[in-house]
């Protein structure tokens, strides 16, 4: 038992990518199996404050505003374009060993389903480490490494915000900022297939499959939270939006992919009618 949470601990603190998607792998594929549900207690009591994640010293991490802009019609444009995707499945990784790590105590005492929550969150990890090797193998192809272009922080940022609460996770990393990669993942397949890079678009093809999966997650967790604590989800889920000033549509929808990861019709009418109000607010 020990071991399990050891290794955990391990892989989250680990900051060489190649190296922690090996311990990730490894604590999914071999570790985690070798334990019944009932066998992985005494979770790890963290506090809020606590922050263990491992990044590599580069890429050098600037405000967003503050990323070059570079044209995709270039090589080096396309090349940092592929980084920035390489950079957000690197922060995945971390989020779903972090959500294992620092809640399963909390999903334990509020659910009574630790492991169910720890286990759900250490695939994720599993799979963000797939997709972080597959682009950045592909950008070898092109000359290019994970670490060659600037990049920002703000994914990880939010999950520093939210580390003192289960429930805004749950409602602020899978289903704000990761369930916008399902809207953005379409219309950049169509861009980089005019480039003919189609192995670059088949790797898409398997990122947004699963990040369909990760967001459901995400979703799952959230609702059974908001039932446990007696919370409207709807009404609770736009007062987060506007403590936290994020606006969630950014251009098209893809409603299919969003419904097929756990949000409701009437859920995404309802958030975009508030969205309307938001914007106006968060332009003030």
């Amino acid at each position: 038992m020990q071991e399990f949470w050891s290794m955990l601990t391990t892989a989250l603190s680990e900051s060489e990518p190649s190296k922690k998607c090996r311990l990730v792998n490894e604590l999914y594929d071999d570790i985690l199996p070798l334990y019944r549900t009932d066998q992985l207690h005494d979770f790890p009591q963290v506090s809020p404050a606590q922050h263990i994640a491992g990044f590599p010293a580069k890429p050098i991490l600037v405000a967003p505003k503050e990323v070059p802009k570079r044209s995709f019609a270039t090589d080096e444009g396309y090349a940092a374009t592929l980084h920035a995707i390489a950079h957000i499945e690197f922060n995945a990784i971390n989020l779903g060993l972090d959500a294992a790590w620092r809640f399963g105590r909390a999903a334990q005492q509020e659910l009574g389903e630790g492991m169910a929550f720890v286990r759900d969150w250490l695939r994720v990890a599993r799979e963000e480490s797939t997709h972080f090797t597959l682009v950045n193998r592909h950008l070898h192809t092109l000359g290019y490494q994970y670490g060659d272009f600037e990049a920002h922080a703000g994914l990880w940022e939010m999950a520093q915000a939210t580390a003192h609460d289960i429930w805004e996770r749950m409602a602020l990393v899978p289903r704000v900022l990761e369930a916008r990669g399902l809207d953005a993942t379409p219309q950049l397949q169509e861009k980089i297939a005019q480039r003919k890079d189609f192995a670059a678009v088949g790797i898409l093809d398997i990122i947004l499959r699963d990040e369909i999966g990760h967001v459901y997650i995400g979703n799952h967790w959230y609702h059974a939270l908001s039932a446990q604590r007696g919370l409207d989800a709807m009404k609770c889920f736009t007062e987060l939006l506007h403590k936290y000033r994020i606006v969630i549509f950014k251009g098209v929808i893809n409603t299919d992919a969003r419904i097929q990861a756990g949000f409701t019709q009437h859920e995404l009418d309802w958030i975009y009618e508030v969205e309307q109000t938001l914007k106006s607010y968060i332009k003030k």
